[in-house]
């Protein structure tokens, strides 16, 4: 898998096509696979393949809506596989590049939508984060094992002691299967030590049965 090259603030494009999707998050570093197979998106990563190779992941307040509001935070991921099935679809897989604020959502001809993002908030994105201190591993490890068995989920937990804390974070608060307002807020998360506090409770939230109460 190819790596994500770092960009400056300045090197980021003004403008970006976002895919709402609830549920679905992507964090800095992180790697996101997606089927797409709608048209409008399919127009939509057809046009990133051809010009800058990024696509916004954002997630939608209300689903039910027919143009749903969207959050105000996203993360813009850059392409960094893709494959044509033959029979429609494409399968991508988006690579994490740094967190954006809408600015404004713009009024294009395009089928799919289009945003104008403020990076700045979020500059710290652009660099890898080492420090492995902020991390409580053994609460989270118990946690994480309630949680398992709770969703009678099998996993090799000593992961938990080897990965680096940011892939191990990041990860988890993409894959385990939390509300999208859990989702949400584990996103817009001031730093990783904020982010692995709230994932943490989140877990333990939901090893006990009281999930979902960031709505």
């Amino acid at each position: 898998m190819p790596s994500v090259p770092i960009p400056s603030l300045a090197d980021l494009p003004k403008t970006i096509p976002v895919f709402p999707l609830a549920g679905a998050l992507l964090l800095p570093r992180g790697r996101l696979p997606l089927n797409i197979f709608e048209p409008r998106y399919l127009a939509m990563v057809d046009t990133a393949l051809r010009q800058t190779r990024v696509i916004g992941m954002i997630q939608p307040v209300n689903e039910d809506d027919r143009k749903p509001k969207l959050y105000p935070v996203g993360c813009l991921g850059r392409l960094t596989a893709w494959s044509d099935t033959g029979d429609g679809r494409f399968f991508i897989t988006l690579s994490g590049v740094i967190r954006f604020r809408v600015t404004q959502e713009l009024k294009t001809s395009s089928p799919y939508r289009e945003v104008e993002p403020d990076f700045a908030p979020y500059a710290d994105d652009l660099r890898d984060d080492e420090d492995d201190n902020y991390v409580d591993r053994k609460r989270l490890g118990i946690g994480l094992k309630s949680y398992m068995a709770q969703k009678h989920i099998e996993a090799d937990l000593s992961l938990i002691d080897r990965a680096p804390a940011e892939t191990l974070i990041n990860s988890l608060s993409m894959i385990c299967p939390f509300a999208p307002a859990e989702k949400q807020a584990l996103l817009e998360a001031g730093t990783l030590a904020d982010r692995a506090q709230l994932l943490t409770t989140l877990i333990e939230m939901a090893a006990t049965g009281h999930g979902g109460t960031l709505q």
